[in-house]
């Protein structure tokens, strides 16, 4: 832990274009993405249609594109996008020196979720 942000650990847990998850106890599961392009994001793991498991989704791009029903969801903004509607809350991340860090109090948001 460092301050305000939870070290989750190395950045080559997850390889490019694949997800890892991060469960929280008492709330929800936490997908973090790594992107081909080598961009981290970390989104709660289930899509705003039908709650599929967005971890085990296609990223292609800044997109993930849900199992379930092909929902393409921004994983910069947790938007769904072209005319589907509904949004999955976005968790801060940030690297620092190989490690992925995600900020405590949207961790922690998602208890009361």
């Amino acid at each position: 832990m460092i301050g305000d942000w939870l070290d989750i650990g190395s950045v080559n847990q997850i390889t490019p274009g694949n997800a890892r998850t991060l469960p929280v106890r008492g709330g929800e599961e936490i997908a973090i993405f790594r992107t081909l392009g080598g961009e981290f994001h970390a989104l709660v793991n289930r899509c705003p249609h039908k709650h599929g498991p967005l971890s085990q989704g296609i990223v292609h791009g800044g997109v993930v594109t849900c199992p379930l029903h092909n929902w393409n969801i921004s994983l910069k903004t947790g938007e769904a996008l072209g005319e589907d509607k509904g949004c999955v809350p976005v968790i801060p991340l940030k690297i620092d020196a190989g490690r992925i860090f995600l900020l405590r109090s949207a961790v922690m948001g998602q208890l009361a979720a």
